[in-house]
């Protein structure tokens, strides 16, 4: 299927590894000349992707990223919100006030800083798009993981919000809420997976395999891969999806059952 991104200019935050890096090489692998921003270099260079280093973390950091951009390309196009942290937990009152705040400088706050800085120059450029990485956390929430999931509704109700104001300028808006990814979030020493380890006396590679699909009832019974959370991106930026705006699309291998 012909996506029609050739030469738009598109900005990721946090693209360096995990689905971030997956999107930046489906949309340069597409044509689309990607710039990705984050504190540390991709471990391996992909053609087509621009590495900025940055503290998405910072008041200034997003902004800086998406200005370098616009000031070399004349433009916006495409507009990934992708970074994220989480800090598990045992409980929700494990938290301290610097981890919340933390947590939602980089997951949420940044993307509300990304935006205001690219939306003037995205105005006017034909089928310029945003994307929020959300989660399905968002919709299940868990105490481990409680203001990472808190973050995440969050980023999915400004989405909605920015859909509605942002028409006029020519941005379409939409929020992709990913289940369960194969991903250093999950795999990483001190990840999720290894959390889950733990409890169930087993390995990491067994919780990615045969523990969170079989615990989270995962239709499809795996997790999912960051290529096809890409996939699912490169569409909704590209012309083929011109008059779709305002979605949340879950990817999870139908671990969500509810209708709602």
């Amino acid at each position: 299927m012909e996506l029609n991104l050739d030469k738009k200019v598109a900005v990721i935050t946090g693209g360096s590894k995990g689905i971030g890096a997956g999107i930046a090489a489906a949309l340069a692998a597409a044509g689309a000349r990607v710039t990705v921003g984050a504190r540390t270099a991709p471990a391996e260079p992909v053609d087509g992707v621009t590495f900025v280093p940055v503290d998405l973390g910072t008041p200034d950091g997003a902004d800086r990223l998406v200005r370098t951009v616009a000031e070399t390309h004349g433009g916006i196009d495409i507009l990934v919100n992708n970074v994220a942290v989480s800090e598990p937990a045992q409980s929700v009152l494990d938290f301290t006030d610097e981890q919340w705040h933390r947590i939602f400088d980089l997951t949420f706050f940044s993307a509300v800083r990304a935006v205001r800085a690219a939306v003037p120059s995205m105005r006017g450029r034909e089928n310029a798009s945003i994307v929020m990485l959300g989660s399905l956390n968002a919709r299940l929430p868990a105490g481990m993981i409680a203001p990472y999931s808190a973050a995440k509704a969050a980023l999915a109700n400004l989405g909605k919000a920015l859909s509605e104001e942002l028409v006029p300028a020519g941005i379409r808006v939409n929020t992709v809420s990913p289940g369960p990814v194969r991903t250093p979030l999950w795999t990483d020493p001190g990840g999720f997976a290894e959390l889950f380890a733990a409890q169930a006396n087993t390995t990491v590679d067994d919780v990615m395999d045969r523990v969170l699909p079989e615990s989270m009832a995962i239709t499809t019974g795996r997790v999912s891969e960051p290529d096809e959370v890409a996939d699912l991106v490169s569409f909704l930026v590209s012309s083929r999806a011109r008059n779709i705006t305002g979605g949340d699309y879950i990817i999870d291998g139908g671990m969500y059952k509810s209708t709602a």
